[in-house]
């Protein structure tokens, strides 16, 4: 297992993917129920896909000098996921291993010339990351993550994160039961106002886990919201911003509501999207990790990759 809090305290930049469901969904016409694209681990041509769409993002980052976070299929793959999906608990357990040796494959073929590629388990949250109607205790989420996290940990994956997460307490759990087995990361979503679908303002977020688990989380992230949507929420000198070290924003400025009723992909500007990463990086003295969330794709993280070597050079 690599030193991941050593590597990620340094100055050096680390690109990850885009929006990996939408890519598979909306551009290569894939299918999963419940947008759970683990259970295409067992589709061939999905595995395929799969390989060149991070085999681009790793090429990315061997041109620009960058680390690479390589994220695991795991966003929809805890057992409690299974009844919707046909699967049962044990398929479900499957499915994540499988999806931890796909990575490893994926980095093996990299490690000679992206360095350091450090493997990401995903963990998402029990129900709609778009709403905070599923609240689960943090006694309860240790209960319900945990045997995912487990299964994460012992196939070698070198840190687990808990990503699209609406509010504070089951992410407090996954924290928790995180800790255990590796450094947990943390990664909120929020709506247009900047604000959590729980209503909590991001930064009471960031502390109310920070003291429920000692500074637990390695990091904080924001994920699937507009860089738009949090800019002012960051625009502040409090202690909090510091502790924001990753950003993987969607490419459409619209709601989670909008996105939801959505029947195309809005892809957005990758230019702007790109330049608009370069604003955030001036207000998130810790940023380390950027990629992209939903509508994103390679053109997005080129751009936003561009900008800021473009920034870190002049």
């Amino acid at each position: 297992m690599a030193n991941v809090e050593a590597l990620l305290r340094t100055d050096r930049l680390f690109l990850t993917d885009g929006g990996f469901e939408t890519w598979l969904f909306f551009q290569k016409g894939f299918e999963a129920p419940e947008f759970a694209a683990i259970v295409l681990m067992d589709d061939e041509a999905a595995r395929a896909a799969m390989r060149s769409y991070f085999d681009g993002f790793l090429s990315m980052a061997e041109r620009a000098g960058t680390g690479f976070v390589l994220d695991t299929n795991t966003w929809r793959g805890g057992g409690h996921w299974g009844p919707a999906l046909g699967k049962s608990a044990t398929d479900m357990l499957r499915l994540t291993a499988d999806a931890v040796s796909f990575a490893k494959d994926i980095r093996a073929a990299w490690q000679s010339r992206v360095a350091p590629i450090l493997l990401n388990g995903v963990i998402g949250p029990a129900g709609d990351g778009y709403a905070a109607d599923t609240q689960l205790s943090p006694e309860a989420a240790r209960d319900l993550h945990r045997p995912q996290i487990e299964c994460l940990a012992r196939a070698g994956v070198d840190m687990v994160s808990a990503v699209t997460m609406p509010h504070t307490s089951e992410a407090i759990g996954i924290t928790q039961c995180g800790a255990e087995f590796g450094l947990p990361r943390i990664s909120f979503t929020v709506e247009t106002d900047g604000h959590l679908p729980s209503g909590e303002s991001l930064g009471e977020a960031v502390a109310k886990v920070d003291a429920a688990t000692g500074n637990g989380p390695l990091y904080y992230m924001v994920n699937c919201a507009h860089p738009d949507h949090f800019a002012e929420a960051v625009q502040t000198d409090a202690s909090w911003v510091g502790r924001i070290g990753g950003v993987r924003a969607n490419a459409s400025r619209l709601s989670h509501a909008e996105i939801d009723e959505a029947e195309e992909l809005d892809d957005g500007d990758p230019e702007e999207f790109g330049l608009l990463h370069v604003a955030l990086a001036k207000r998130l003295p810790g940023l380390r990790v950027v990629g992209g969330c939903c509508g994103t794709d390679h053109r997005h993280v080129a751009c936003v990759s561009k900008h800021l070597h473009e920034k870190a050079a002049a």
